[in-house]
């Protein structure tokens, strides 16, 4: 029996890096026309920018921002990648910038299993939807999609000055982070009424930042896919040679955060930017600035190990949420991945 159904991560989620020449630009070599396109400029200080295509591709909400979504940077996307218009968020003369790309279902349909009627692409064989739906203010359900639980949830009120809010498996319904701060897990009832999100739903309560009265919603939904992708939680040990963190496949893309005690930045890492371990290009989703490189993790064959004691990463005993995407270690073509 095959491990997964997923052979190549790369028809669900890439990366691709680009040197912008100060003009409108085709970004190739995604492999997919991508669903959620997330950039960053690396070389300098610069927004992160979420586009999504059912809000449209050209809106942008920013991970380490409040602010509502802005029309700008990309034109269209292709088959194989995307079109830039000449912006220097994404085309700044001889600027590095990086994308994170995932396929979902296109521009998504009407979905009416919660209470609330949402737009929804979905993408259930790797896990992965976008929704949208029009705040009520009160407690809602919201149909997502993916026909299982998700295990992680980024929400943006994409018309207002507000947080995101993040709901994961590890920390519960109860609990919540924020996209956009380094602040520690907060008990937050009017975010997910302290409920878990079911295989067709997930409720928001009265906060306005996940429900707003009157105001467009936008939801990244994530649930773990063996093989390709994990939704988990690793315990810190307070040592240079920190925890390995099981994922069964070879990590593409790590984002994690400490929950819990003092704060501490989300850290991306991914191969691309980086493809020699220690990996050390970390960037802080919830800040402007360009990576990192003060501290070390490994990206191996089936998972990735700490490699640092700073707080950020492996403070002893505090729980740091993750989620992660990569190449399976086996699928249906028996192609193992290797480590590097």
């Amino acid at each position: 029996m095959a491990y997964t159904t997923i052979n190549k991560h790369t028809d669900y989620f890439n990366t691709v890096l680009w040197t912008g020449n100060g003009s409108t630009m085709t970004i190739t070599d995604v492999g997919f026309n991508a669903d959620l396109v997330w950039t960053k400029l690396r070389s300098g200080t610069d927004d992160h920018r979420l586009f999504d295509k059912v809000r449209g591709i050209n809106k942008y909400v920013k991970s380490n921002s409040t602010a509502a979504q802005t029309t700008d940077a990309i034109l269209s996307t292709t088959s194989d990648g995307y079109s830039l218009a000449s912006a220097g968020e994404v085309t700044a003369n001889t600027g590095t910038f990086v994308g994170w790309n995932w396929l979902a279902n296109g521009a998504g349909s009407s979905n009416s299993d919660g209470s609330v009627t949402s737009t929804v692409s979905a993408s259930t064989t790797a896990g992965f939807s976008i929704v949208t739906w029009t705040g009520t203010g009160a407690t809602a359900t919201i149909g997502h999609g993916l026909g299982v639980k998700p295990e992680m949830i980024w929400i943006k009120n994409t018309g207002a000055v507000e947080n995101w809010i993040v709901y994961h498996a590890g920390i519960g319904s109860g609990n919540n982070l924020k996209l956009n701060l380094a602040d520690a897990q907060q008990d937050t009832t009017g975010a997910f009424n302290d409920t878990d999100p079911t295989t067709s739903v997930f409720t928001v309560h009265t906060n306005t930042n996940a429900n707003q009265s009157g105001q467009l919603h936008v939801a990244y939904c994530f649930a773990s896919k063996k093989g390709y992708s994990k939704v988990g939680t690793y315990i810190g040990s307070g040592e240079t040679d920190g925890p390995f963190v099981y994922t069964g496949f070879a990590p593409q893309f790590v984002l994690f955060k400490r929950s819990t005690g003092s704060a501490g930045d989300w850290q991306l890492w991914d191969r691309k930017r980086d493809p020699f371990n220690p990996t050390e290009r970390a960037i802080h989703v919830n800040a402007t600035g360009g990576p990192s490189t003060d501290q070390d993790i490994d990206l191996l064959s089936n998972g990735f190990k700490i490699r640092s004691n700073t707080g950020h990463l492996n403070n002893s005993t505090t729980s740091f949420p993750y989620i992660a995407f990569g190449q399976t270690m086996v699928g249906t073509n028996d192609i193992p991945a290797a480590a590097r």
